[in-house]
């Protein structure tokens, strides 16, 4: 017999795709919030979308050099978490506070704990939530139009203490287009998800997660709502703009399906997608904070390694026997 057979270490299945051509992927489709949130906030938001890009790449790069590791800034993972940060920042951010954030979320939570693959939690987030914590009145302080005043969700927590079922200063249709205060990436729903259509369609996500949490998260809200004073159960306007508000739809399509925090296994991600739900509308609608996302996305990714465990398949011909 003259054939010769190459016999190789698995995976034997491989795919073009890369690092680099994901996170090109995913920089494209958060082009659409990007060029929104300029539009909306102006030349501050492009500035602070250059700062945490460059910041996070130029981190990346000298972190790298001087632990003396191979230099991976180019497959443009550091870009994606500079661009997140920068989205999920106000416009009006002191552009110091930012710097920290980049290097606290490159250096502390991705590098320290092996570089790209290794982290236990997505670094953007845990960035903003560092942010959040150290600085809150800064990351609090939203202007649009010139004119400081409360995001949509503290328009809602304000009625909804002070008994008004109405949700007066509530506009869906602003929430839904992105003409409200927030921060610079988050506005826009309809931006959002024309990214995330373009992630649908690269095949770099698909609506598992996604999906699953904006669905659990509507059914919490719309059951556990109605036990909030003023609100009926399942109330329209209260419903809408509870999707559209806040981080929800950038956290479900951007970060939530982060590779590398996220559960590998198919039950994993259904079960992921609804902790994150309840996590969110518990945070919500009970919590101190109008807003909840980031939150609940960092706790989920803590849990992850118990979600596969309990979700790996069996390999063929185990656990049949009693």
């Amino acid at each position: 017999m003259s054939e010769i057979f190459n016999v190789s270490t698995n995976p034997h299945v491989r795919s073009k795709d890369t690092t680099q051509t994901i996170m090109r992927d995913v920089l494209i489709a958060l082009a659409p919030a990007s060029i929104f949130g300029i539009y909306n906030f102006g030349v501050q938001a492009l500035i602070r979308i250059i700062v945490g890009i460059v910041v996070c790449m130029a981190s990346e790069a000298v972190y790298e050099y001087f632990m003396h590791k191979k230099i991976t800034v180019m497959d443009l993972s550091a870009a994606v978490t500079g661009l997140l940060i920068a989205l999920n920042i106000p416009s009006t951010l002191n552009i110091g506070f930012e710097i920290v954030g980049c290097v606290f979320a490159i250096i502390i939570v991705k590098q320290l704990f092996g570089g790209i693959g290794q982290n236990f939690m997505n670094p953007a987030l845990a960035a903003r939530c560092f942010l959040l914590i150290s600085f809150t009145g800064r990351m609090t302080n939203f202007v649009y139009d010139g004119v400081s005043g409360a995001t949509p969700l503290a328009t809602i927590r304000a009625n909804i203490e002070a008994g008004n079922a109405a949700l007066d200063g509530v506009n869906s249709m602003d929430m839904l287009i992105g003409n409200i205060a927030g921060t610079i990436g988050e506005t826009s729903v309809i931006a959002i998800v024309i990214g995330a259509i373009i992630l649908i369609l690269k095949g770099i996500i698909d609506l598992r997660i996604p999906g699953t949490y904006i669905v659990t998260f509507a059914l919490f809200i719309g059951i556990f709502g109605g036990f909030v004073d003023g609100i009926g159960f399942f109330n329209v306007q209260y419903m809408t703009a509870e999707l559209c508000g806040g981080g929800l739809m950038l956290g479900a399509w951007f970060m939530a399906t982060d590779y590398v925090t996220s559960p590998i296994t198919k039950k994993g991600q259904i079960v992921y997608g609804i902790l994150l739900g309840c996590l969110t509308g518990l945070f919500r609608l009970f919590g101190g904070s109008a807003e909840g996302v980031s939150y609940a996305i960092i706790f989920s990714n803590l849990l992850v390694p118990l979600i596969e465990r309990v979700t790996l398949p069996k390999p063929f011909g185990k656990g049949g026997e009693k």
